[in-house]
């Protein structure tokens, strides 16, 4: 079989924590990101992208599934994914493909903390690695990127320690995977997950090279940072006076990261174009969720504003889809699997619940349906309070806290650092109550009762390990 007959391949790379607002090609003057912006001026940019649900592990199992959190069980971190899901990887090995997986997964661990034994961190073969039956090179949870520290597994609980900066070594590995790949015969899908730009952020996690571009550049409290943490804040997003004083310095580490980033993406693009790859695979750069840095009192994710959940969202396809145009359609995590497959000309599982956006993808105009987005509790701990429900559009975002009932809604066009909460202005009721029964009528649709945390814990998840959902 000729390369030019075969199914298209696909090269999947994403970040962790990098929030779309801190890429140069978006428009941030301190970002020193040129290959990404490179990337962007020759892919077609899925420009409202967001984050379903803004954290780690439920993004991985929605992209992995199609499904929301509800769906999944992924309900909060460290937890273990329920592997009986028709999958993006089952999908591609029924059509003939073969599957690379490298770096984090975040969805095997069943003890909150204890993130190096491996017992934690090694994934063992079988239907726990979702259908990623090929070459898996990865670990479940950690973000120490140094030489000495970092690690990953293969087939085994051996650790197999870095012999350079994290994510330098990973872009090295999927550069070989690439290689050896091409000389095949079969189409074939590499996920590339690398864990910068997540915290933390201190001057030894990241290559001192990369800091010093930054050494003359000014970071400064966001605009719409406040002093005082956001009372719905879990313990992972409430920051303590030592922390907010931390903060400029953090953003630069995390520039600092993006900035190496952007190299290793810089690497990879080369690597395609050299071993002739270009021309048949489809290329995504993409993030898991954002960073809000101070942004309404708090740091980290796991919430509904902009910092949090609207990502980086870049598909390539040389021939097939357009350059340097932007789709502003609200594409969300569950709807990229159905967006992907379709691209690929293969089936999409009945059980997924997100849209498939592959014709919006290629330019066809789509009717804004809104993207609705969850926390269905703390970070990574049991307990009730943070849970919230929203549902975005092109302009409007709805959101609402299942403990106060508190209620908000922002016009992102005219404010967009969502400072003027209107959901207690009687011109936009009407406005409100209409985005409020889109995100119901979304949530009945997937059997979401926006229960609390507790319950997911007393019902469907027993030692950590999750074994019912609201479709399993």
């Amino acid at each position: 079989m000729s390369r030019e007959s075969k199914k298209p391949n696909l090269i999947y790379i994403f970040a962790d924590q990098l929030r779309y607002s801190s890429l140069g090609y978006a428009g941030d003057l301190r970002a020193q990101t040129p290959n990404i912006d490179a990337l962007c001026a020759k892919s077609t940019d899925m420009c409202r992208m967001v984050s379903g649900h803004p954290v780690c592990a439920p993004y991985r199992a929605s992209l992995f599934t199609g499904k929301y959190t509800t769906s999944t069980g992924m309900v909060i971190n460290e937890i273990r994914m329920n592997p009986n899901h028709h999958t993006f990887a089952d999908v591609l090995n029924e059509n003939g493909y073969e599957t690379a997986y490298i770096g984090k997964w975040h969805m095997y661990a069943s003890e909150l903390g204890n993130h190096y034994d491996p017992k934690n961190s090694y994934i063992p073969k079988g239907r726990d690695r979702l259908g990623f039956n090929g070459y898996f090179a990865a670990y479940n949870f950690r973000h120490e990127y140094s030489v000495g520290t970092a690690y990953y597994h293969l087939d085994s609980p051996e650790k197999i320690y870095y012999d350079k900066y994290e994510p330098d070594a990973q872009t090295d590995m999927a550069i070989e995977q690439l290689e050896r790949l091409a000389r095949g015969d079969s189409p074939f899908a590499l996920f590339l997950s690398i864990g910068t730009p997540h915290d933390p952020w201190e001057p030894d996690n990241v290559p001192e090279e990369c800091l010093r571009r930054f050494a003359h550049t000014d970071f400064d409290y966001p605009p719409n940072y406040l002093p005082e943490n956001d009372p719905h804040a879990d313990q992972w997003a409430r920051l303590s006076e030592e922390e907010r004083k931390c903060l400029p310095e953090w953003m630069r580490v995390y520039y600092a990261m993006t900035a190496n980033l952007d190299d290793n993406i810089g690497r990879l693009k080369e690597a395609v174009s050299r071993i002739g790859l270009e021309e048949n695979s489809i290329i995504v750069f993409t993030s898991d969720h954002g960073e809000l840095f101070g942004a309404h009192g708090r740091r980290a994710k796991n919430i509904f504003y902009e910092e949090a959940v609207r990502v980086p969202m870049l598909i390539r396809w040389p021939g097939h889809l357009e350059e340097h145009v932007r789709r502003d359609c609200v594409m969300n995590t569950v709807d990229i699997m159905p967006t992907l497959l379709s691209l690929m000309d293969l089936p999409v599982p009945l059980g997924a619940e997100g849209k498939d956006f592959s014709m919006a993808v290629k330019g066809e105009e789509v009717r804004d349906d809104g993207a609705l987005m969850m926390c269905t509790g703390p970070t990574a701990a049991w307990g009730d309070g943070q849970e919230w429900r929203a549902f975005r559009t092109r302009r409007y975002k709805y959101a609402v806290y299942r403990s106060d009932q508190q209620e908000f809604l922002f016009d992102l066009e005219n404010d967009p650092y969502e400072r003027n909460n209107l959901a207690g202005d009687p011109e936009y009721r009407g406005r409100l109550e209409d985005l409020k029964r889109q995100m119901y009528s979304r949530m009945e649709a997937v059997g979401d009762r926006f229960e609390s945390n507790t319950y997911y814990r007393d019902h469907w998840v027993e030692d950590r390990i999750i074994r019912h959902t609201a479709t399993i």
